[in-house]
């Protein structure tokens, strides 16, 4: 198989393995041995398993031809550097869109309540087009209501946004969002770990989550009920060290108490976009950033060897710094042309002066 077909292959194992893949990944194996060995392992003396993801395979990989879909591998320099850190990255994600939405900088998830009410529409879309008018990217999962206001609020503002889905990205759902699917293809993407032709299914929705907050710096909660869906985005946000914000409601209905357990829990309270970005440290002092032609003397910076690539446990362990506090200093680095993307979430400083 050639190494697309071997991260398809892995992307079709089950998902509760999804963080043996990454080890094994991460530790410079390639991925048609990570599958054979997972597969010998697991599934000894099952070759129609086996025969069945080969087939499997054929039919994605023709599905993407047909509907111009685009597969990002895991070593893939395009796939982004934030979803690569967190423990149990998918081994591929299929994009329509643009893939340099991936690439865009800095990105917030705002999730929350399928059925909200008027406030909790009018403050996702207030929020996402704020955030997207400052360039900032807004992740959400196409569901109904406040996922589709954010997604909205930053379509009106020209921003980027990115759609999660817990299906392939060929089968929207809910369908009646197909139209706003394509509208995000303009300006932004819509992606999904799960292969072309897959179609919606619960247990595809948690795992999915995992994506939305990955892919971000924060995670903003509006109207969440005790047992919303996106609760689980807001706790894999926290298990991956990244920041968890909530908008404060009304108490007589019900529809904020999980909301409210997460400021009773310490998540920063949301009144505005400037909220959210002052949790996120960029209204800090310019004086206390890093000039770019003493770029030498930046800690992160020193932590990398010229022409180096390292992963960002390595840049953490030598700087010191937690992932949700390393990943904005990276892309300040990058953006400064100091520092550039390697394939596998890594990260290589090079010499300016060659």
């Amino acid at each position: 198989m050639t190494d697309l077909s071997d991260f398809i292959a892995l992307s079709l194992l089950p998902i509760s393995w999804g963080v043996d893949i990454a080890e094994r990944l991460r530790a410079g194996r390639r991925p048609g041995d990570v599958f054979d060995h997972l597969v010998r392992e697991r599934w000894p003396n099952q070759p129609d398993r086996r025969a069945g993801i080969a087939a499997r395979i054929a039919r994605a990989i023709d599905l993407a031809a047909r509907s111009r879909i685009t597969p990002i591998s895991w070593a893939d320099t395009r796939y982004p550097p934030a979803l690569a850190a967190i423990v149990d990255p998918p081994p591929l994600l299929w994009l329509r869109g643009a893939a340099s939405a991936l690439a865009d900088g800095l990105a917030v998830a705002i999730v929350g309540s399928r059925a909200p009410t008027p406030y909790g529409l009018e403050v996702a879309g207030q929020l996402a087009a704020d955030l997207a008018s400052r360039a900032v990217t807004i992740v959400s999962g196409l569901a109904r209501g406040i996922d589709s206001a954010a997604h909205r609020g930053a379509l009106a503002s020209r921003g980027t946004t990115i759609a999660v889905l817990g299906s392939g990205v060929d089968v929207v759902y809910p369908p009646e969002h197909t139209a706003l699917a394509c509208e995000i293809e303009e300006q932004g993407a819509v992606i999904s770990e799960l292969v072309p032709g897959t179609p919606p299914n619960p247990a595809f929705f948690p795992q999915r989550n995992r994506l939305i907050s990955g892919l971000c710096r924060a995670t903003v909660v509006i109207e969440a009920g005790k047992t919303s869906g996106s609760l689980i985005t807001a706790r894999c946000a926290l298990d991956q060290g990244r920041d968890v914000l909530a908008v404060p409601g009304s108490v007589l209905t019900g529809r904020n108490r999980g909301g409210h357990g997460l400021l009773r829990d310490g998540a920063k309270i949301v009144e505005s976009a400037d909220d959210i970005l002052e949790e996120l440290g960029l209204f800090a002092n310019h004086a206390a950033r890093f000039d770019a032609s003493s770029g030498h003397a930046d800690p992160v910076l020193a932590c990398l060897p010229v022409g180096e690539p390292c992963d960002l446990d390595t840049i953490s362990e030598r700087s010191g710094l937690n992932s949700a506090r390393l990943l904005p200093r990276l892309l300040e680095l990058e953006l400064r042309g100091l520092v550039r993307r390697a394939g596998g979430g890594r990260f290589v400083r090079f010499d300016r002066s060659c």
